[in-house]
């Protein structure tokens, strides 16, 4: 009787964990897409923006050696 019962539990456990696995796999794919989707011009974004920041630096520092210059001929 014991072994029946124990034996009786392991096979629902066993079969409920695969289940539960093949659900977590289906999820997780759906979640990595969605990810996927919205992040898909994010990235495009985020490097134009750091060219832009970039740039703006260059720009700032020309302007700075510009004054110094300025003032080293004043």
């Amino acid at each position: 009787m014991k072994k029946v019962v124990l034996s009786i539990a392991l096979v629902a456990f066993v079969g409920l964990s695969f289940t539960s696995c093949r659900e977590t796999e289906s999820k997780t794919e759906e979640a990595v897409e969605t990810v996927e989707k919205e992040t898909e011009g994010a990235l495009e974004k985020i490097g134009k923006s750091v060219d832009n920041a970039v740039n703006e630096t260059k720009e700032a520092g020309k302007a700075v050696e510009d004054a110094v210059d300025d003032i080293d001929n004043n």
